[in-house]
């Protein structure tokens, strides 16, 4: 989902280095670095944000820019998510992508440097990776799901998501 009112016409069609974050809290941990290679030019991708891959699915969607590209006046860049944000706010966001990276949706598949192409008109999005790549990836992620969790997280996995994370542990 994207609200074309809110976005801007120059990057309705556009293709783009892929910066990914993993979660919010991996976005709000790298956003500021001086390091972090990110320019005008790029993706930011947020994963992990949806329904089933963020308990309560919070308004974390609205990926604010990069300190070091809004000083050199740069207002908006593509932003990818499976996430949600709150209806008055702006720019070329992708919103609500399904399925989500938590449940082994393609945005999961996106890493740092890959290129993803955006056109609104066609409705597509599309994640440069090949077909071997997400053979490997889809056998990795249905591999992965074990969780150390406890208390509220614990719950919200077992009885939100289907997943307990124990029934791995006790079939070793």
């Amino acid at each position: 989902m994207l609200k074309p009112s809110a976005a801007s016409p120059h990057l309705m069609r556009h293709r783009g280095r892929a910066v990914v974050f993993e979660n919010i809290e991996h976005y709000k941990e790298r956003i500021e670095d001086p390091e972090l290679d990110v320019d005008e030019h790029c993706i930011l991708v947020l994963k992990n944000c949806g329904p089933k891959g963020y308990p309560g699915m919070a308004e974390v969607g609205n990926m604010s820019l990069p300190s070091k590209v809004l000083k050199r006046g740069i207002t908006d860049m593509v932003r990818i998510s499976n996430a949600r944000m709150s209806g008055t706010a702006y720019g070329t966001v992708v919103l609500h992508v399904c399925a989500e990276a938590a449940v082994g949706g393609n945005l999961a598949l996106a890493v740092d440097g890959d290129f993803i192409e955006l056109d609104v008109e066609a409705r597509r999005v599309h994640v440069d990776v090949s077909k071997q790549e997400v053979g490997a990836s889809t056998c990795a992620m249905a591999a992965a799901g074990e969780c150390d969790e406890g208390g509220y997280v614990q719950l919200y996995l077992q009885h939100c998501r289907g997943f307990d994370p124990n029934a791995r542990r006790r079939s070793r």
